[in-house]
Protein backbone atom coordinates (compact mmCIF):
# COMPACT_ATOMS: atom_id res chain seq x y z
CA UNK A 1 0.00 0.00 0.00
CA UNK A 2 3.08 2.34 -0.81
CA UNK A 3 2.65 4.89 -3.67
CA UNK A 4 6.92 5.46 -3.57
CA UNK A 5 9.09 2.57 -3.47
CA UNK A 6 12.14 1.44 -5.62
CA UNK A 7 11.05 -2.55 -6.76
CA UNK A 8 13.06 -5.23 -8.52
CA UNK A 9 11.51 -6.87 -11.06
CA UNK A 10 11.98 -10.96 -11.17
CA UNK A 11 14.71 -10.23 -13.88
CA UNK A 12 16.63 -7.79 -12.43
CA UNK A 13 15.31 -4.57 -13.62
CA UNK A 14 15.24 -2.07 -10.70
CA UNK A 15 12.28 1.13 -11.18
CA UNK A 16 11.09 3.56 -8.95
CA UNK A 17 7.21 3.34 -8.29
CA UNK A 18 6.21 6.93 -7.63
CA UNK A 19 2.48 7.04 -7.65
CA UNK A 20 -0.18 9.73 -7.11
CA UNK A 21 -2.97 7.24 -5.38
CA UNK A 22 -2.65 3.62 -3.94
CA UNK A 23 -4.51 1.67 -7.23
CA UNK A 24 -5.88 -1.67 -6.47
CA UNK A 25 -4.08 -4.05 -8.69
CA UNK A 26 -4.64 -7.58 -9.57
CA UNK A 27 -2.43 -10.43 -11.49
CA UNK A 28 -2.05 -9.20 -14.87
CA UNK A 29 -2.05 -5.88 -14.42
CA UNK A 30 1.38 -3.55 -15.44
CA UNK A 31 3.22 -0.27 -15.10
CA UNK A 32 4.78 1.54 -17.88
CA UNK A 33 8.04 2.71 -17.38
CA UNK A 34 9.59 6.01 -18.67
CA UNK A 35 11.83 4.13 -21.05
CA UNK A 36 8.73 2.62 -22.58
CA UNK A 37 9.37 -0.73 -20.91
CA UNK A 38 6.47 -2.67 -19.33
CA UNK A 39 6.58 -4.50 -15.88
CA UNK A 40 3.91 -6.94 -15.57
CA UNK A 41 2.65 -7.91 -11.49
CA UNK A 42 2.25 -11.10 -11.13
CA UNK A 43 0.12 -12.12 -7.79
CA UNK A 44 1.97 -14.35 -5.64
CA UNK A 45 0.33 -17.59 -4.79
CA UNK A 46 -1.92 -17.98 -1.55
CA UNK A 47 -3.86 -20.32 0.76
CA UNK A 48 -6.98 -20.55 -0.33
CA UNK A 49 -10.60 -22.17 -0.13
CA UNK A 50 -12.29 -23.14 -3.25
CA UNK A 51 -16.18 -23.44 -2.65
CA UNK A 52 -17.16 -25.00 -5.88
CA UNK A 53 -21.35 -24.92 -6.07
CA UNK A 54 -23.45 -27.18 -8.67
CA UNK A 55 -25.72 -24.60 -10.12
CA UNK A 56 -26.25 -21.08 -9.85
CA UNK A 57 -28.76 -21.16 -7.37
CA UNK A 58 -26.31 -23.05 -4.63
CA UNK A 59 -23.55 -20.21 -5.77
CA UNK A 60 -26.18 -17.50 -5.22
CA UNK A 61 -26.72 -19.08 -1.73
CA UNK A 62 -23.49 -19.46 -0.93
CA UNK A 63 -22.07 -15.78 -1.97
CA UNK A 64 -24.99 -14.33 0.05
CA UNK A 65 -23.87 -15.69 2.88
CA UNK A 66 -20.21 -14.66 2.23
CA UNK A 67 -21.38 -11.34 1.85
CA UNK A 68 -23.36 -10.94 5.07
CA UNK A 69 -19.96 -11.89 6.58
CA UNK A 70 -18.28 -9.25 4.78
CA UNK A 71 -15.61 -11.25 3.05
CA UNK A 72 -13.19 -10.38 -0.02
CA UNK A 73 -14.29 -13.62 -2.49
CA UNK A 74 -12.74 -14.00 -6.01
CA UNK A 75 -15.70 -14.98 -8.37
CA UNK A 76 -15.21 -17.54 -11.42
CA UNK A 77 -17.94 -19.96 -13.05
CA UNK A 78 -19.30 -22.26 -10.60
CA UNK A 79 -16.27 -21.40 -8.20
CA UNK A 80 -15.80 -19.20 -5.33
CA UNK A 81 -12.35 -18.68 -3.25
CA UNK A 82 -11.91 -17.10 -0.38
CA UNK A 83 -8.81 -16.91 2.45
CA UNK A 84 -8.95 -20.36 3.72
CA UNK A 85 -11.31 -20.29 7.20
CA UNK A 86 -12.58 -23.66 8.31
CA UNK A 87 -15.68 -22.21 9.95
CA UNK A 88 -16.98 -20.61 6.71
CA UNK A 89 -15.69 -23.78 4.98
CA UNK A 90 -17.85 -25.95 7.26
CA UNK A 91 -20.98 -23.06 6.97
CA UNK A 92 -20.43 -23.81 2.92
CA UNK A 93 -20.23 -27.53 3.18
CA UNK A 94 -23.90 -27.15 5.10
CA UNK A 95 -25.14 -25.76 1.78
CA UNK A 96 -24.36 -28.47 0.04
CA UNK A 97 -20.95 -26.82 -1.41
CA UNK A 98 -17.64 -28.86 -1.93
CA UNK A 99 -14.89 -27.38 -0.64
CA UNK A 100 -11.17 -27.97 -1.10
CA UNK A 101 -7.62 -25.62 -0.01
CA UNK A 102 -6.16 -24.34 -3.09
CA UNK A 103 -2.52 -22.38 -3.61
CA UNK A 104 -3.41 -19.61 -6.16
CA UNK A 105 -3.14 -16.05 -6.76
CA UNK A 106 -5.90 -14.42 -4.92
CA UNK A 107 -8.23 -11.68 -7.16
CA UNK A 108 -10.88 -11.03 -4.88
CA UNK A 109 -13.80 -8.39 -6.32
CA UNK A 110 -13.36 -4.78 -5.63
CA UNK A 111 -17.04 -4.09 -5.81
CA UNK A 112 -18.68 -0.68 -5.25
CA UNK A 113 -17.29 -0.41 -1.34
CA UNK A 114 -13.45 0.42 -3.13
CA UNK A 115 -14.94 2.83 -4.82
CA UNK A 116 -17.22 4.63 -2.20
CA UNK A 117 -14.21 4.75 -0.05
CA UNK A 118 -12.45 6.57 -2.70
CA UNK A 119 -15.08 9.24 -3.08
CA UNK A 120 -15.36 9.29 1.02
CA UNK A 121 -11.80 10.67 1.40
CA UNK A 122 -12.34 13.25 -1.94
CA UNK A 123 -15.20 14.77 -0.17
CA UNK A 124 -13.68 14.67 3.35
CA UNK A 125 -11.08 16.90 2.06
CA UNK A 126 -12.75 19.42 0.35
CA UNK A 127 -12.22 22.55 2.27
CA UNK A 128 -15.11 25.56 1.59
CA UNK A 129 -14.37 28.63 1.21
CA UNK A 130 -15.22 31.75 -1.47
CA UNK A 131 -15.48 30.86 -4.78
CA UNK A 132 -15.95 27.21 -3.56
CA UNK A 133 -19.46 26.82 -5.75
CA UNK A 134 -21.16 25.07 -3.35
CA UNK A 135 -24.65 26.76 -1.91
CA UNK A 136 -24.20 27.67 1.56
CA UNK A 137 -28.15 29.42 1.24
CA UNK A 138 -29.05 27.11 4.17
CA UNK A 139 -26.31 28.35 6.33
CA UNK A 140 -26.98 31.95 5.87
CA UNK A 141 -30.90 31.26 6.57
CA UNK A 142 -30.58 29.23 10.02
CA UNK A 143 -27.87 32.49 10.81
CA UNK A 144 -30.39 35.61 9.82
CA UNK A 145 -33.68 33.48 12.03
CA UNK A 146 -32.08 33.16 15.05
CA UNK A 147 -30.31 37.06 14.98
CA UNK A 148 -33.80 38.44 13.93
CA UNK A 149 -35.70 36.32 16.50
CA UNK A 150 -33.69 37.40 19.55
CA UNK A 151 -33.50 41.12 18.76
CA UNK A 152 -37.02 41.21 18.51
CA UNK A 153 -38.32 39.41 21.66
CA UNK A 154 -35.02 41.34 23.34
CA UNK A 155 -36.54 44.79 22.17
CA UNK A 156 -40.33 44.27 22.99
CA UNK A 157 -39.59 42.77 26.83
CA UNK A 158 -37.23 45.84 27.47
CA UNK A 159 -39.44 48.91 26.06
CA UNK A 160 -42.77 46.80 28.45
CA UNK A 161 -40.49 47.23 31.40
CA UNK A 162 -38.97 50.61 31.05
CA UNK A 163 -42.51 52.01 30.90
CA UNK A 164 -44.31 50.50 33.61
CA UNK A 165 -41.52 51.63 35.95
CA UNK A 166 -41.05 55.36 34.15
CA UNK A 167 -44.80 56.60 34.91
CA UNK A 168 -44.99 59.16 37.39
CA UNK A 169 -48.27 59.68 39.59
CA UNK A 170 -49.35 63.14 39.84
CA UNK A 171 -52.82 64.90 40.49
CA UNK A 172 -55.60 63.98 38.09
CA UNK A 173 -53.19 61.19 36.74
CA UNK A 174 -56.50 58.43 36.52
CA UNK A 175 -55.10 56.18 38.22
CA UNK A 176 -56.39 54.31 41.49
CA UNK A 177 -53.99 53.94 44.35
CA UNK A 178 -56.11 52.37 46.67
CA UNK A 179 -56.94 49.59 44.24
CA UNK A 180 -53.03 49.16 43.44
CA UNK A 181 -52.39 48.54 46.76
CA UNK A 182 -54.29 45.34 46.48
CA UNK A 183 -52.97 43.84 43.54
CA UNK A 184 -49.68 42.08 44.39
CA UNK A 185 -47.76 44.86 43.33
CA UNK A 186 -46.37 45.40 46.82
CA UNK A 187 -42.24 45.14 45.07
CA UNK A 188 -43.59 47.82 42.48
CA UNK A 189 -45.15 49.89 44.38
CA UNK A 190 -42.41 50.57 46.92
CA UNK A 191 -40.22 51.44 43.44
CA UNK A 192 -42.54 54.08 42.40
CA UNK A 193 -42.29 55.63 45.73
CA UNK A 194 -39.23 56.94 45.21
CA UNK A 195 -40.30 58.48 42.52
CA UNK A 196 -43.79 59.56 43.48
CA UNK A 197 -44.40 63.44 43.11
CA UNK A 198 -46.56 64.90 45.98
CA UNK A 199 -49.46 67.49 45.08
CA UNK A 200 -52.59 69.17 46.45
CA UNK A 201 -55.22 66.30 46.95
CA UNK A 202 -52.62 63.60 46.53
CA UNK A 203 -54.07 62.34 50.75
CA UNK A 204 -51.04 61.11 51.19
CA UNK A 205 -49.56 61.74 55.36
Amino acid sequence: HRRRITLTSEKGVEFLLNLASVPDLKDGDGFLLSNGKTILIAAAPEELMEITCADSLQLARVAYHLGNRHLPVEIAPGVLRIHADHVVGDMAKGLGAKVALVQAPFNPEGGAYAEAAGHAAHAEEHVHGPGCGHDHHGHDHGHDHGHDHGHDHGHDHGHDHAHDHGHVHGPDCGHDHHGHEHHGHDHQHEHHDHGHVHGPGCKHD
